[in-house]
């Protein structure tokens, strides 16, 4: 199974994120997604799995804060910032967030930390980010996919 793993979207989808898109047989999405509009746009490519940012207003109170979901025998956690993963992690294999715009991934007691940073407007001179994942047997394998800053 390939995951697409964005967060941070501020409602922009660049053409490189739409044709990584393509290939995903699920999206989960950290939060910032700022409008319906790309909510809806996401759902056209994959199933989507999402969480309500900081910034998801009145229009994503149906978006859930967090949510657990298991795919291809991997068991997520998903919340928009970090500060939010509650200390009792049993049972989940990743924790995926969003919210600060750096890219993550590091495993801790072992658990698996993604954040695939921000793949919106560009913000806090960090670079564009999203990532690519392959599920394998309850196993998941990573890639970070760095989008190219557009020339001026």
């Amino acid at each position: 199974m390939k995951l697409a793993i964005l967060s941070d979207a501020h409602g922009l989808l660049r053409p490189e994120v739409l044709e990584r898109l393509k290939t995903a047989d699920a999206i989960l999405h950290g939060g910032d997604i700022n409008r319906p509009a790309i909510v809806e746009q996401l759902r056209q490519y994959a199933p989507l799995y999402v969480v309500r940012g900081n910034n998801d207003h009145e229009w994503a109170e149906q978006l859930p804060h967090d949510r657990t979901l298991m795919l291809d025998g991997v068991t997520f956690f998903m919340v928009h910032n970090k500060k939010e993963v509650p200390a009792d992690l049993t049972g989940v294999d990743v924790v995926v967030f969003g919210h600060s715009h750096r890219y993550v991934q590091e495993e801790k007691n072992g658990v698996l930390w993604l954040n695939p940073g921000s793949c919106g407007p560009r913000r806090f001179h960090q670079e564009i980010t999203m990532m690519m994942a392959e599920l394998s047997n309850g196993r998941i394998h990573v890639e970070k996919v760095t989008i190219p800053l557009p020339v001026p």
